[in-house]
């Protein structure tokens, strides 16, 4: 299979317009993106019976950290882009959201750490300069109220940062990204936060069809890619990703980081210049991960390092903009039914039904329009442990 630095480099063509978060991960564990709403405890008795136990939403909606009370879940919640710049001119400010979205909700909901912005870098840039006072003050609040060993301060990537990633031993972060990103993985490695990314081979295979073969993105067997300095072998793509994100933070001198997969996921219906985002390759890939995940392992370059994994997404969006294929990455449709089956405990068709049926009752009582909407319009992500 033929592979080119240009074809790893247009990873970082996927730039997400959502406000999203991340997590402190214990153990193999995939991380679904979900949309939530004012059903939101019937979403999370689906994720109960999914056998999830951590959970991420890209905002610190009261509602839904109310409706997490007591359900021994364990939550993230996001600080969004647009209050980077106030978080970071005002220490009172960060300390006031502090205690308004996490302190207050404490200890009965159990939220576990702070997402402060999200794919800043290289991707929203006008809050680039924000980025790292916002991630200082959110973090003394939390030190200040005593909380900094029980939430964990994070903010996720995307490829766009990186320069040069094929083959994954030549990645480094692009020139006009080291300014801002050095000082941040400098104040990461103090406190002990993983760098976070989000990893899409659907997006890479979309970019480059000719040159980067499908079975090499969706898990399947295939001739795998070599890379010529490391003398390692990629038999996936996803791999190839985190590996490279390894080299970059190598060559920035942090090669103990950790490296988190904060989304990665497969579109299951797309526009005519689409066609790989089918339900069976969406089903295929979303499958593939899981039972990578479930052998404990790390990738060639960091084989000790136990791969962790966000999945985007749970439900489709149908109300985002953009592309079909945006609108497709759920494991269940905005109604509640199931897009497709990947195996989890809990994911099936019944589970599915019983949501559905809870949200036509929403319906039947004036409140489907507002349930709906928000559904549609709002992410989350859960964390879906992987049991053995």
């Amino acid at each position: 299979m033929l592979w080119h630095a240009r074809v790893t480099t247009s990873f970082a063509l996927k730039k997400r317009k959502k406000e999203k978060g991340n997590e402190k991960s214990r153990g193999s564990a995939v991380l679904l993106a979900l949309s939530y709403s004012n059903c939101i405890y019937e979403v999370v008795t689906l994720l109960k019976g999914a056998k999830i136990r951590n959970v991420r939403i890209y905002d610190a909606d009261p509602s839904v950290l109310k409706a997490f009370s007591g359900t021994g879940l364990e939550i993230v919640v996001g600080l969004p882009n647009g209050n980077l710049q106030d978080m970071s001119a005002n220490a009172d400010h960060a300390m006031n959201w502090v205690r308004d979205n996490v302190s207050a909700y404490l200890p009965d909901t159990r939220i576990r750490g702070i997402a402060v912005g999200n794919e800043v870098l290289g991707s929203n840039d006008e809050f680039s300069g924000f980025l790292l006072g916002a991630v200082k003050n959110v973090y003394n609040a939390l030190n200040k109220l005593k909380l900094s060993d029980i939430v964990q301060i994070t903010t996720a990537h995307s490829q766009v940062v990186f320069d040069n990633s094929f083959p994954p031993s030549s990645c480094v972060f692009r020139d006009n990204i080291v300014q801002n990103m050095k000082p941040l993985l400098e104040f990461f490695s103090q406190i002990g936060s993983p760098f976070c990314l989000n990893a899409y081979p659907f997006l890479a295979y979309m970019s480059d069809p000719e040159h980067i073969d499908i079975n090499y993105a969706l898990f399947l067997p295939t001739d795998g890619a070599n890379d010529p300095k490391t003398k390692l072998h990629y038999d996936n793509l996803l791999d190839a990703q985190i590996d490279a994100a390894y080299a970059a933070l190598e060559d920035a001198g942090y090669r103990k980081m950790e490296v988190i997969v904060t989304e990665t996921g497969w579109a299951s219906l797309g526009d005519e210049n689409e066609a790989a985002a089918t339900i069976e390759n969406a089903r295929t890939y979303n499958y593939n991960l899981r039972k990578r995940l479930a052998k404990m392992k790390g990738t060639p370059l960091r084989p000790k390092n136990v791969l962790k994994a966000y999945v985007f997404a749970m439900f489709n969006e149908n109300l985002k903009p953009g592309p079909t294929s945006e609108r497709n990455f759920g494991l269940f449709k905005p109604n509640g039914s199931i897009s497709y089956d990947i195996g989890f405990h809990g994911l099936k068709s019944s589970s599915a039904d019983s949501l559905l049926l809870s949200l036509k009752d929403y319906r039947g009582h004036g409140g489907w329009r507002g349930c709906g909407s928000v559904i549609l319009t709002m992410a989350t992500a859960f964390l879906l442990v992987l049991s053995r």
